[in-house]
């Protein structure tokens, strides 16, 4: 079990790259394929980690006893397909977000992974940086208190996609996060949505949503892709502390507030609670040090952790799942004017593809 595991890159467009060259430079992987349907693509990929085999066939690729696993970069369309074709071939998976381009394939790719023994992992990529795990370690050790807020800003100039709206784009990025650092996940009991689209693309470019959880807490997320300025920065607030997450700021990333609203002095009924006077907390600020390492680097450790244990990897299939659901409920809402989506725990259909 202590030798490296072998594994196999599908795509060589945009996220391949950063995918091989992370695990050429492992020490639980052996990199020993890039396969994409254009060859010339593959090849240059293949030739920039050090010369391994370039393929353009999925076939022949799947059916080669030196894999062990693959890394799926390639558009969410073609996910379940080549999921399916990798797990029928004993292989286990590693795919980008979103898991899969309906709840229904999705839901499908978790179920067949689960029949025959393998891991399938989301690649939920912020979910294994620093600043991430620091905001679930301190959440899990109740620093924070009972959450009562999440807001999440992701928004920039940025590249307006052919195929999905700014919901699909972007929010995956901080779903898959609140739902890592919230113990249980990601399980609101509804989903609002609201897009807007001034450039007449014909997609939502704007979009914010807002997502009741349990408990009377509540999300909100604002994704945007006409933005001049570009922020990152999630604001997690709870009953004893709040927390502050500043993505482009390196040398601060994340600041720790002991501020908020005294909630003890407010535990009283009717004119009792009327009459009280609201009292403020106004504490110190301390900031976390975190470690300098890339994400994708500790991805691909616990992916192969996964595997030699035998476990689900912190970003599982499920994991994939609670976002999709949530992107799928986005798109009803959006469909019906903001109306909100009721959730249930699992609200993901079973049916025909």
């Amino acid at each position: 079990m202590d030798a490296k595991l072998r594994i196999a890159v599908i795509g060589a467009g945009y996220w391949g790259p950063n995918l091989a060259r992370n695990f050429r430079n492992s020490t639980d992987w052996d990199l020993v394929a890039i396969c994409d349907i254009d060859q010339v693509r593959a090849q240059k990929l293949a030739d920039s980690v050090g010369g391994v085999r370039a393929v353009s066939s999925l076939n022949d690729l799947l059916s080669s006893e030196d894999v062990d696993a693959v890394a799926i970069a390639t558009p969410a369309r073609s996910h379940h397909g080549i999921t399916r074709a990798a797990l029928n071939a004993g292989k286990h998976v590693m795919v980008e977000k979103p898991l899969a381009d309906t709840g229904i394939r999705g839901r499908d790719m978790v179920r067949a992974a689960a029949e025959r023994g393998l891991v399938l992992m989301t690649d939920h990529t912020y979910c294994y940086t620093p600043a991430v795990l620091k905001i679930r370690e301190l959440i899990a050790e109740g620093a924070l208190g009972e959450i009562l807020f999440i807001d999440s800003v992701r928004i920039n100039l940025g590249l307006i996609q052919p195929d999905v709206d700014v919901f699909w784009d972007l929010a995956p990025h901080d779903l898959s996060i609140v739902d890592f650092i919230l113990p249980g996940g990601l399980r609101p009991l509804s989903v609002s949505a609201n897009g807007a689209d001034p450039l007449g693309s014909g997609k939502s470019c704007i979009g914010y949503l807002v997502l009741p959880l349990p408990n009377g807490a509540i999300a909100h997320v604002h994704v945007n892709w006409l933005s001049p300025t570009k922020i990152r920065q999630m604001i997690v607030g709870g009953t004893r502390r709040t927390l502050v997450w500043d993505d482009l700021n390196p040398q601060q990333r994340l600041s720790v507030y002991d501020r908020g609203v005294d909630l003890e002095l407010q535990a009283l009924d009717g004119a009792e609670r009327k009459a009280a006077t609201i009292s403020y907390r106004l504490g110190d600020t301390w900031s976390p040090a975190l470690p300098e390492r890339e994400a994708l680097g500790a991805m691909a450790v616990e992916f192969a952790e996964s595997i030699r244990e035998g476990r689900p990897p912190r970003t599982d299939g499920e994991a994939g799942l609670r976002v999709l659901s949530v992107l799928e409920a986005a798109s009803v809402s959006l469909a019906a004017n903001g109306a909100a989506v009721m959730m249930s725990v699992d609200r993901v259909p079973v049916g025909e593809f």
